[in-house]
């Protein structure tokens, strides 16, 4: 039975060391592009051009080592010796790799009378890092930079920080508006008894499988008479109505779990329902409503199609203005790897600060006893 219990505990063992290292090797290659792309934003234009982001990373190396000069009396068409090692002048400047490992490379034509020395050694930090690629983003100012050539271009920057700004200014209330009205909503279907509230419901759920893509150009129409297109007033209600359904129906499976004691000792104390909804149900639904931001957040922010229809370029958010860059910068992809992870700031932290209602959120109503 030991043997039994011994060979069984190996096995499970063996199994768990699999998987484990299976699930790490798909984590660290999904994730070695973006560390790529995140040093790409942090090094200078003549590197990116020159040499791989993996370059910043310890490797083994070839590096300058000093040059020789060969002295005047030394007739450099025949063969010319270096350190005991004797080569004609079209050897010497393809490059001799020397007993010591060292490489020897002849400078120019025969008048310079230089050769580089080039050694191979450990490089431990590679990296020439600056924050030059963010300073041209943000700024929107000029900037300069060498292409590979060695060629001086200079540019008009992106000025990403209105777009963020603009983001920020489009995010925020369509995260927050649809929150408070999906809440009110679902406490109403999922508490109050009033006439139509299962058709209602229904139809709220049904709006679920609805594309948003056939709205478009109907709500364009009508911005376009109320004079509502390119303001921020047409993006808070755009998302909010495109928001509602789900947040009606995440928030409902929520609420309606909540112990019905607690309403009805709130309805014999003489509370009405909006002191019921604000004093008990909003503060015990705060998991399913960050959920729902988070959702919401990361929708809107990530929300170009939207954005470019009824905001278009007057105000342009950052999915917007990356997308600009790709046509105005497109081969100065280093500015836009930088503008990428700018992009990617506010989402991460609103992610991280809200994560631990996530899962609960997503299990709202899922178990039910």
């Amino acid at each position: 039975m030991a043997a039994r219990t011994a060979s069984k505990s190996g096995q499970q063992r063996t199994s768990n060391i699999i998987v484990n290292g299976v699930l790490i090797l798909i984590c660290l290659l999904w994730t070695i592009p973006t560390i790529g792309v995140l040093v790409t934003s942090f090094r200078d234009s003549r590197d990116i051009f020159t040499t791989g982001w993996w370059t910043v990373l310890p490797h083994r190396g070839v590096v300058d080592a000093g040059e020789i000069k060969i002295a005047p009396d030394v007739d450099v068409n025949g063969p010319i010796t270096i350190d005991g090692v004797t080569h004609t002048f079209a050897e010497w400047r393809q490059g001799v790799t020397m007993p010591d490992k060292r490489i020897i490379t002849w400078y120019g034509n025969k008048r310079t009378r230089t050769l580089h020395v080039q050694e191979s050694k450990w490089i431990w930090f590679g990296a020439n890092l600056t924050l030059d690629n963010y300073k041209n983003v943000i700024t929107g100012q000029d900037i300069s930079y060498k292409d590979a050539e060695g060629n001086t271009i200079i540019r008009k920057g992106s000025n990403f920080s209105a777009a963020f700004l603009n983001s920020i200014a489009v995010t925020v209330p369509s995260t927050i508006i649809p929150i408070l009205i999906a809440a009110f909503a679902a406490y109403g279907f999922a508490w109050i008894n009033f006439p139509g509230r299962k058709f209602f419901f229904t139809l709220v759920v049904a709006l679920l499988v609805v594309p948003l893509q056939l709205a478009l150009v109907p709500i364009l129409q009508d911005y376009t008479v109320l004079g509502l297109n390119g303001t921020y007033m047409a993006m808070w209600l755009a998302h909010t109505g495109f928001g509602l359904p789900l947040a009606i129906y995440l928030l409902f499976n929520y609420i309606s779990t909540i112990p019905r004691d607690i309403l009805e000792s709130a309805f014999i104390d003489g509370a009405s329902n909006f002191t019921i909804f604000t004093q008990l149900i909003f503060p015990l639904s705060v998991p399913a409503l960050a959920s729902f931001a988070i959702f919401q957040f990361l929708w809107v922010w990530n929300d170009y199609l939207v954005a470019l229809v009824f905001l278009g370029d007057k105000n342009r958010v950052v999915t917007v203005a990356l997308a600009a860059m790709v046509g105005e910068k497109g081969a100065d992809w280093h500015l836009l790897t930088s503008g990428a992870f700018i992009s990617m700031v506010l989402p991460l932290v609103i992610f991280f600060a809200l994560q631990r209602y996530f899962v609960r959120g997503l299990m709202a109503g899922s178990v039910k006893g």
